[in-house]
């Protein structure tokens, strides 16, 4: 299901999953990567009720959607752009309302991930 762009805030983060790992003859251990959890949190500007409209009808039908999220970077001043897909993302909530008086509406959506891919990469 696409998504479409979203120009205010996006943090991606893969973390490793360790086990301790005893190694003879000597007192430090050590440790082991046994998977990575792929995790991120983007902020939108709401201007409308379309994601909370299409998210909470799959959502109350039993559903898990799933979506795709490309992340640009693209600074004129640097070597080129940067720009990763995500794949398989999993929205961990869904925001139905939070406002402020004079205040830009904004919706904070975290979310899982199982892949990524670098599309394009700043080189020197």
């Amino acid at each position: 299901m696409p998504i479409h762009s979203i120009r205010s805030f996006l943090r991606l983060k893969m973390s490793y999953d360790k086990e301790d790992v005893a190694l003879c003859g000597q007192m430090a251990g050590d440790k082991k990567v046994m998977g990575i959890s792929g995790t991120g949190s983007l902020r939108m500007h709401k201007a409308t009720s379309r994601m909370g409209q299409l998210l909470g009808k799959q959502i109350r039908a039993g559903k898990d959607p799933r979506f795709t999220i490309l992340s640009k970077l693209a600074d004129p001043d640097a070597y080129g752009a940067e720009r990763v897909a995500l794949y398989n993302v999993s929205f961990d909530d869904l925001t139905l309302a939070d406002w402020e008086a004079k205040s830009v509406g904004k919706v904070e959506a975290p979310f899982t991930f199982t892949d990524f891919e670098y599309l394009d990469m700043v080189t020197v």
